[in-house]
């Protein structure tokens, strides 16, 4: 297993996440206080709130978490569901329980940067890059030809952070049918699930699609709760799930008693948080649809399919670096330049920022970044 480099994003944000004087490109949707969170629970979760004991929990995570969990999906029961400290811990120790040296993995790109730095620290890895050039489209037949007999894993992500691409439903389907006559597992980020603009448009969860595919949520993304930290894997595969609980009693070993019952809470609110979430983002796309066409001659603007972040194209001499430092150290706008989602396994677009759409009131943000821009024309 080789070291791990540094994480450019978290590195990034370590400098100017809680400095600069707007966050433009969180990659959550809006937050709600305590208070707003625990007025949506039901008479026995609050109860379970007020009486609550601040003990160990169990390492697969508290029952009636599990259970909220599995109601969202259509095959899985409880059972299937195991907890962890947020997306980022699942993923490491899922990609640790399921591969190592001699074995392959295929990871679509651009993602989040772990999702290809831990499978590269395990095994060989091939990457397939959506192409920016047919509105970020994933190629099966390169899929398929990455595919070797060694493989082990595919790693996705829909809706995609950062472009906010979500396949055909079809092609996820062949894929998931594809990995299951491969003996391969479909490894499926599903953070940003439930926020799609059309709601037709949401893909089946994968460990509804195989008994063999991992779907990785959180309470962070769609739901805009963070600061829980609470993730969850659901798998129809005992065995592996078996192995996966025996692998975070060297991690966590248990989750926080206030964040499962809290995340409880959320998880069966749900539907009620996720249309309070799309109508935000729906109500701040045409501001950003406004905005962008304002400078169409710096950039290329294209709204997400779902999810909460936005990958457009900057079109100045000066390249998307240098003008994403500049906007955050003399404007103090923040944004996530294209070297952040820099792939090491495929060419990846260098004129790209993530910028976020689903926090409260944009205005102020874009008001600022406009005013930048016009400084720097006069």
């Amino acid at each position: 297993m080789t070291r791990l480099p540094d994480f450019r994003l978290e590195t990034y944000f370590s400098r100017w996440e809680f400095t600069a004087r707007h966050h433009l490109t969180a990659s959550d949707a809006q937050t709600m206080a305590m208070s707003e969170l625990l007025a949506l629970a039901d008479a026995e979760d609050r109860e379970a709130w007020d009486i609550l004991a601040l003990g160990y929990t169990e390492t697969f995570g508290d029952p009636g978490l599990r259970e909220a969990i599995a109601g969202t999906y259509e095959l899985a029961g409880p059972e299937d569901v195991i907890c962890f400290g947020g997306a980022q811990e699942g993923l490491n120790l899922a990609m640790r329980v399921l591969l190592g040296p001699g074995d392959h993995a295929v990871v679509v790109t651009p993602n989040y940067q772990s999702a290809e730095t831990l499978p590269l620290s395990l095994c060989e890895v091939t990457g397939v890059a959506l192409d920016p050039a047919r509105d970020w489209a994933l190629d099966l037949d390169e899929l398929t030809a990455a595919l070797r007999p060694e493989t082990r894993v595919v790693s996705v992500n829909f809706p995609n952070n950062p472009t906010g691409k979500v396949i055909d439903t079809a092609d996820f389907v062949r894929l998931a049918e594809l990995c299951d006559e491969r003996g391969i597992h479909l490894f499926s980020d599903e953070v940003y699930r439930g926020l799609e603009r059309d709601p037709g448009r949401a893909l089946p969860r994968a460990a509804d699609l195989s008994a063999r595919a991992l779907s990785l949520d959180v309470t962070s993304k769609s739901l805009g709760l963070p600061g829980l930290r609470i993730g969850w894997i659901v798998c129809r595969d005992r065995e592996l799930r078996g192995r996966l609980e025996r692998a975070k009693h060297y991690t966590t070993i248990c989750n926080a008693a206030p964040s499962e019952v809290l995340a409880r809470i959320a998880v069966k609110a749900r539907e009620r948080i996720l249309a309070r979430n799309r109508a935000l983002i729906a109500e701040n796309l045409p501001l950003f649809e406004a905005f962008f066409a304002r400078y169409a001659d710096l950039f290329e603007w294209r709204a997400p399919d779902g999810g909460c972040v936005a990958y457009p194209r900057y079109l100045g001499a000066d390249g998307v670096e240098a003008f994403c430092a500049g906007l955050v150290e003399e404007a103090g706008v923040l944004l996530l330049p294209a070297s952040v989602f820099r792939s090491e396994l495929t060419p990846t677009p260098a004129d790209r920022f993530r910028i976020g759409v689903g926090r409260r009131d944009p205005a102020p943000a874009l008001e600022s970044f406009g005013s930048w821009l016009e400084g720097r024309r006069r």
